[in-house]
């Protein structure tokens, strides 16, 4: 039998595991500092929860979960031989593993509002599920890291959240380009354009900009049935790189003009802000998810800073005013962004952007010769680990060379050498394995080398 991990999913050695919390562990306090507070929800949803919020490509993309026993004795019997699985899959799965982390919060949202209290400012950091095709920097099992504040339209939280992007990988290290669009200039367009019928048709093709060209996404829209007149004119828009210059562009559509002059508001926000990073208008970025309705952001590496890196957006978000309504919740306006965990930590390593005290290891490890040292050094070990250090012991007094030889393997920076002599003068030999210095030390200076 071949030993392999699903496709689209990875281990993580123990190194990589607390790089990954490194990563965890700085946006928890970003998040924490302005103001958000921890939930969790399950693995699994209702499949009715899921379905219907990302838009067609995104429900073909949800990993379906088999209901218990025999699935297939209340199958649809007519659709199982007919081989229909679009038909089949309401009868044999009745769950599904979530596709991101915004979608379940509305639904959280809704079952807990009586124990929650408005403006709710949650973060979150779960895996997330998609049936994507893997490839680098996009896998099927992979971590999100949201934060999301429901139950105000005030533009002053997309202020905070760009923020937050802005703070979050400054502390990071990686330089980054926050972009940020409205969804209601992408209707005006469409309303200019005498689409707005088509508005998802635009908005699908619009988001592949990056991937596919402009003739890429003329040709799409055109397959998608909109004439080429209304191809020119949305062209037209897609050359705007200046918001002032899109006011009188969209005088004639209502929605559009509101897009811009919410933009206008999140930058009068920020306007006592210094940037780290550069937030930059960017009338190209449609964000396919289908409940967005206000401001987005989307947020990639700064290709000027790292020309040679080929990595997709490094997280995204926007106001979604109707999410909640879809479960009964109506009138709760809701805003978010959300930071893609693995490819950040693939930024990172590519870059090599992690810092050593991100390694989180072992700071110091135990040998000993024999069986009274090794007792003795368990006593230290115990008093070491009191005191806040990261430690460990050898768990025999085998030959010294196979206990240094491990503490290679570990990128143990310190090792404490018990020897009967140390014992009688209640020392440990420190040896710093990077340089080769060692001396003998009391508890105290050993504890005030590691301060």
């Amino acid at each position: 039998m071949r030993v392999n991990t699903p496709k689209g999913t990875r281990d993580f050695t123990p190194e990589q595991a607390q790089k990954r919390q490194y990563i965890f562990d700085t946006l928890r306090r970003i998040f924490v500092r302005f103001g958000y507070q921890p939930i969790e929800t399950p693995a699994m949803e209702n499949l009715e929860t899921l379905t219907g919020k990302y838009g067609d490509e995104g429900d073909r993309l949800l990993f379906k979960v088999l209901n218990n026993g025999d699935f297939l004795k209340k199958a649809d019997k007519s659709a199982l031989e007919a081989l229909d699985s679009n038909k089949l899959v309401s009868s044999i799965a009745k769950r599904g593993l979530r596709y991101d982390l915004t979608v379940p919060f509305a639904r959280f949202v809704v079952l807990n509002q009586s124990q929650i209290s408005f403006p709710f400012k949650r973060y979150q950091i779960q895996p997330v599920w998609r049936a994507d095709r893997p490839q680098k920097g996009r896998y099927q099992e992979f971590y999100q890291c949201d934060v999301d504040v429901v139950g105000s339209g005030s533009l002053m939280y997309e202020a905070e959240l760009a923020q937050i992007y802005d703070q979050a990988f400054a502390e990071l290290g990686i330089k980054v380009v926050i972009r940020l669009n409205n969804r209601k200039i992408l209707a005006g367009i469409a309303e200019v354009a005498g689409i707005s019928d088509k508005l998802t048709d635009m908005t699908v093709a619009i988001d592949k900009l990056d991937k596919i060209g402009k003739e890429g996404v003329r040709k799409e829209l055109i397959g998608r049935e909109i004439p080429e007149a209304s191809v020119d004119r949305i062209e037209e828009f897609l050359s705007v790189s200046d918001l002032s210059e899109l006011q009188p562009m969209l005088a004639d559509s209502e929605v559009g003009s509101l897009g811009v002059q919410e933009l206008n508001t999140v930058y009068e926000f920020l306007e006592s802000y210094n940037f780290s990073n550069e937030l930059r208008f960017d009338i190209t970025l449609a964000r396919g998810l289908s409940y967005y309705t206000g401001c987005i952001f989307e947020v990639a590496a700064d290709p000027e800073a790292y020309p040679e890196l080929r990595m997709g957006s490094i997280g995204g978000g926007g106001r979604y005013d109707d999410l909640t309504g879809i479960f009964g919740l109506k009138n709760v306006s809701g805003v978010g962004v959300s930071f893609g965990a693995e490819r950040i930590y693939d930024v990172m390593e590519e870059l090599e952007l992690f810092p050593e005290e991100s390694m989180g290891g072992l700071q110091l490890l135990f040998v000993s010769f024999d069986e009274a040292t090794h007792r003795y050094a368990f006593r230290w070990l115990n008093k070491v680990r009191a005191a806040g250090l990261r430690a460990d012991l050898y768990p025999e007094p085998v030959k010294l060379g196979k206990q240094m030889r491990y503490a290679d393997s570990l990128n143990v920076k310190f090792v404490a050498i018990v020897g009967s002599e140390e014992m009688k003068n209640d020392q440990v030999a420190l040896k710093n394995m990077v340089t080769g210095d060692q001396e003998k030390v009391s508890f105290e200076t050993l504890l005030q080398k590691f301060q």
